[in-house]
């Protein structure tokens, strides 16, 4: 005569799966699986606030009572209370383990801010080099190259308006700008295109 089915709405029938359980038949899981599962969603869901991370988590927490049932003791709890425990506290470590990762996100977010920040001061630094180097290099310069190229280059003016400036011939200003320029090149160590 088969053995009626039990039912595993009432405490001790869960308790008594549970404890079936632990002996590893994969059958006497699925109605622990049945009674328990909403229970670990409800626990996970409570924590998490989302259904798919519950879900994911209901998943884990039903795969740890299958694999540690024989921890499971009565006289300490009920199965329900047991499974909603492992259930919250699962649910805890997805959200520790959620906040930890945006925080390693931000930390490196913020240095890699923090490197282009340190790009930008090494950018300086060579711009101040380079512009001393300029300096250097036009003190180099003859009175009336380094006078023509000033004030074209830093006056933006034209050759016209530079031969005005300075009243001097056109061809004369070309002159001095193109031999202060070349020299320019050679002080700074460029080469012609």
């Amino acid at each position: 005569m088969a053995s009626p089915p039990v039912r595993t709405s009432s405490r001790d029938a869960v308790d008594a799966l549970l404890t079936a359980c632990a002996g590893g038949d994969p059958a006497s899981f699925t109605p622990v699986y049945d009674a328990l599962g909403p229970v670990a969603y409800g626990a996970s869901l409570g924590v998490l606030r989302d259904p798919d991370h519950a879900a994911e988590v209901t998943q884990e927490v039903m795969v740890e009572v299958w694999q540690t049932a024989a921890r499971f003791d009565a006289t300490r709890g009920s199965a329900r209370t047991w499974v909603a425990t492992l259930a919250r506290r699962r649910a805890v470590d997805r959200v520790r383990s959620e906040q930890a990762r945006r925080e390693r996100d931000q930390r490196d977010t913020d240095l890699s801010t923090g490197q282009a920040a340190r790009d930008v001061v090494v950018e300086d630094v060579e711009r101040n080099l380079e512009g001393s180097a300029v300096r250097r290099c036009i003190e180099g310069l003859t009175p009336t190259q380094r006078e023509a190229v000033v004030v074209a280059y830093y006056g933006g003016l034209t050759y016209r308006e530079v031969a005005e400036q300075l009243d001097a011939a056109l061809p004369t200003v070309k002159s001095r700008i193109r031999d202060g320029l070349s020299r320019l090149r050679d002080c700074l160590g460029v080469r012609h295109g």
